[in-house]
């Protein structure tokens, strides 16, 4: 079976705050350049996208599609020799429930995937009876979980269904804000056609595996992405053939399904508790001993992923069923050896200069030799992707919305002399490691 990596929860320009160059001949350029070979659509609810997607995909294997030639020639030229494939489509989309039940406002966010055009335009059709998919990429509806997961069981028997980020305090199934304490109490009789969770930025598998209520479902991982080259920060790691009902199954029955590409949860925007506003970021057990008061301007802090986490595991160690990778993108490692922001032309030189080379940012991240990288990258950055890959970093973490950083070299480690040790150490450890 081949082995491919899919990215199924994104946005399209139609969602507010995103990237205008959103459409599909981006989502394939950039999908090529990260190592996606399937992407999802995003947003299929709203009328101008999924009309959009109509015009300019065809179908290729069984309920995935591909851009049209004219269109997949027309963006080659600007995809390295080294990255170029033929990236698929899946049609999937996020939708927002904000709905009262058991005497509290629920807020929750689910991703959901369909086979067909034509299983898409026939929920379209059954949620614009519901409410308005018009005007947002991710609608709004005031409908209850458990109903909207009933609607789309109608709609097609091969629909998959998936609480989206499921630990985010605003808007999720957990979530410290609007959420619940179990999947039953969210979706009732129909909580045995839930069969995977998206872990979202803050949290990772060994954080959700705390949780023995959570053990029989697959958890997968998707970037969320508002613009394209935020695409594969996090994914999904398959072994299946390359159709709809292959990739379905597998995250149904966690057969074919190999694991998930992670952030550091540590870098997520709702990692620890806080209060941003006042630049106050606290671990659960300060919060606590606060009363979950902020102790600047008094007000309550926002509770984050860990701290929600905490509260709801009943185990000490997490029971891992399926690997995962925690990585750095590329531009962010790049910023940090050179000085420089992530969307800086220095940055996006070298960037384009290390994929060209070397192929595209997943494999450099995963699987790219440490020497070729050294080869073409610089030890720096060599140095740099070998404590990423061994989890050696240092995090300063996210909190109230404000995104965490992750670092690979404490200050002074890229000063000249540095280097040439940093040389040395590194030349030392790969002939022992070849020992």
């Amino acid at each position: 079976m081949p082995k491919f990596i899919a990215d199924l929860h994104i946005h399209s320009r139609f969602s507010r705050a995103t990237s205008k160059n959103l459409d599909p001949e981006h989502l394939a350029l950039w999908a090529q350049k990260k190592g996606i070979k399937v992407v999802g659509t995003g947003d299929f609810t709203h009328p101008g996208w999924i009309s959009e997607l109509q015009e300019k995909l065809i179908e290729a294997e069984q309920g995935l599609f591909r851009l049209k030639p004219d269109l997949a020639a027309s963006i080659k030229p600007a995809i390295p020799d080294s990255c170029q494939d033929s990236p698929r489509f899946m049609l999937t989309s996020e939708i927002s429930c904000i709905y009262k039940k058991n005497d509290k406002t629920r807020k929750v966010h689910h991703l959901i995937l369909l086979p067909g055009f034509d299983s898409v335009l026939k929920l379209n059709r059954r949620l614009e009876q519901i409410g308005n998919i018009r005007s947002d990429g991710r609608p709004i509806l005031g409908l209850d979980s458990r109903n909207l997961l009933e609607v789309v069981l109608e709609t097609s028997d091969r629909a998959f269904f998936i609480p989206a980020h499921v630990w985010t305090p605003w808007f999720s199934l957990f979530g410290s804000k609007s959420g619940f304490d179990d999947i039953e109490e969210c979706f009732e009789d129909l909580t045995p056609h839930i069969h995977a969770l998206e872990t979202g930025l803050s949290s990772d598998p060994p954080m959700n595996r705390l949780l023995s209520q959570l053990d029989r479902y697959l958890l997968v991982s998707n970037s969320d992405a508002h613009s394209p080259a935020k695409l594969g920060r996090e994914s999904n790691l398959f072994e299946t053939a390359l159709d709809y009902d292959a990739m379905v199954k597998a995250m149904t029955d966690g057969q074919g399904f190999s694991g998930t590409i992670e952030f550091f949860p540590e870098e997520g925007k709702y990692h620890l508790d806080g209060h941003r506003k006042c630049r106050v970021r606290l671990h659960p057990e300060e919060t606590k001993s606060r009363k979950g008061i902020c102790p600047v301007c008094g007000k309550a802090v926002t509770v984050g992923v860990f701290h929600r986490v905490d509260d709801l595991a009943d185990r000490d160690h997490p029971k891992i069923s399926k690997a995962f990778f925690s990585l750095i993108p590329l531009t962010e490692i790049l910023s940090e050896i050179h000085g420089c922001g992530p969307a800086t032309k220095k940055v996006t030189r070298i960037y384009e200069d290390l994929i060209n080379t070397l192929g595209p940012e997943l494999h450099i991240l995963m699987d790219a030799s440490l020497e070729k990288i050294k080869q073409t990258g610089g030890v720096l950055l060599s140095k740099a992707i070998d404590r990423m890959r061994n989890n050696k970093v240092i995090r300063q973490e996210g909190y109230d919305g404000e995104f965490g950083v992750i670092r690979l070299f404490d200050d002074g480690e890229k000063d000249e002399p540095y280097q040439n040790r940093i040389s040395s150490d590194y030349q030392g450890e790969r002939q022992g490691d070849a020992l």
